[in-house]
């Protein structure tokens, strides 16, 4: 199995969310949230950005103003719609019961790896599992 290959799978799944997340603070232009996007060490591509910014554009999640620029040609600036803003609350709400569940099981390991370098006895009897019982032979 390749990691790198697992690496992107996850981070193409919480792409759009992060995206949204940079333009939802305020209007953003595209190589503004390429800079912020590794600066937060999250690489993504122009390439990557520009037809994801149309997908949603088009899905009416996000609008966009022309802004005169002095150095080249007029920049294309999004912003959320009411629509993407309800789709932002959504996700935001789906990554954090992720997150919340992802920590929950990667701590579950740790206090177990935690508590055998301890040599506590985590084991627990339950009484509702089945026992082997042997019966005598009549």
């Amino acid at each position: 199995m390749n990691i790198e290959n697992t690496q992107s799978q996850m981070r193409k799944g919480i792409l759009e969310f992060c995206i949204l997340s940079i333009i939802r603070r305020g209007e953003a232009y595209p190589s503004d949230i390429v800079d912020e996007m590794r600066g937060a060490n999250l690489q993504i591509l122009e390439g990557t950005l520009y037809p994801l910014l149309t997908r949603l554009k088009n899905a009416e999640m996000l609008t966009y103003r022309w802004v005169e620029s002095n150095s080249g040609p007029p920049r294309k600036y999004f912003s959320l719609t009411p629509k993407g803003e309800e789709f932002f609350k959504e996700l935001e709400t789906t990554w954090n019961e992720l997150a919340n569940a992802v920590n929950t099981l990667a701590s579950k390991r740790e206090s177990l790896i935690s508590s055998a370098s301890t040599g506590s006895n985590n084991t627990v009897e339950n009484s509702s599992y089945p026992t082997e019982t042997t019966q005598p032979n009549n």
